[in-house]
């Protein structure tokens, strides 16, 4: 088992382990909120923290929701346009996901949902790759991790397809590298 396996493991159990909190939406993310913006969100799982009063507050802004759409481990995510309160379908990994024929969309803002990171913007996922893959194919999003404070490490090497993020939000903290 590798460092990055175990610290995953370890990870994942104390997320797990946490009481939900709803992460506070910080002044800057609103900043950058503007009619007519794509801001993929996702459906947590897992202990995955939620990124909903971000979708919400993008709603609000009159921005458009996306959702990641899951086919195979060897294809992309994409992102595809979900109105709220549209019915989800059920996708690969336990993922609940916009159905195949919605509208394929190119986020402005993408909320990541974390393992674990550092302060450097450095993050830790699933370990299969989609969001990377999907940072490199819209390489000009914001990229947002939600995680919860507990999910934090020292530091972080990051493997040279690792793509960093913006800024972290957490239920304490609004980190920006």
């Amino acid at each position: 088992m590798s460092d990055k396996a175990a610290l995953r493991t370890a990870l994942r159990a104390a997320r797990a382990a946490a009481a939900p909190v709803e992460i506070r939406v910080p002044d800057a993310f609103r900043a950058r909120l503007s009619s007519g913006l794509t801001v993929a969100s996702y459906v947590p799982m897992a202990g995955e923290a939620d990124p909903s009063p971000f979708a919400r507050a993008a709603i609000e802004a009159g921005c458009v929701i996306a959702l990641p759409h899951v086919v195979r481990r060897d294809q992309p995510m994409r992102f595809l346009a979900w109105e709220t309160e549209a019915a989800l379908i059920a996708g690969p990994f336990g993922l609940h996901q916009p159905p195949a024929d919605a509208a394929a969309l190119a986020p402005d803002i993408i909320l990541t949902p974390l393992v674990g990171f550092d302060r450097h913007g450095n993050r830790i996922g699933q370990g299969a790759g989609y969001y990377d893959r999907a940072f490199l194919a819209h390489p000009d999003a914001w990229r947002i991790g939600i995680a919860l404070a507990i999910q934090e490490v020292d530091a972080l090497t990051p493997d040279a397809w690792d793509v960093p993020l913006h800024a972290i939000a957490t239920d304490k903290d609004w980190i920006t590298p």
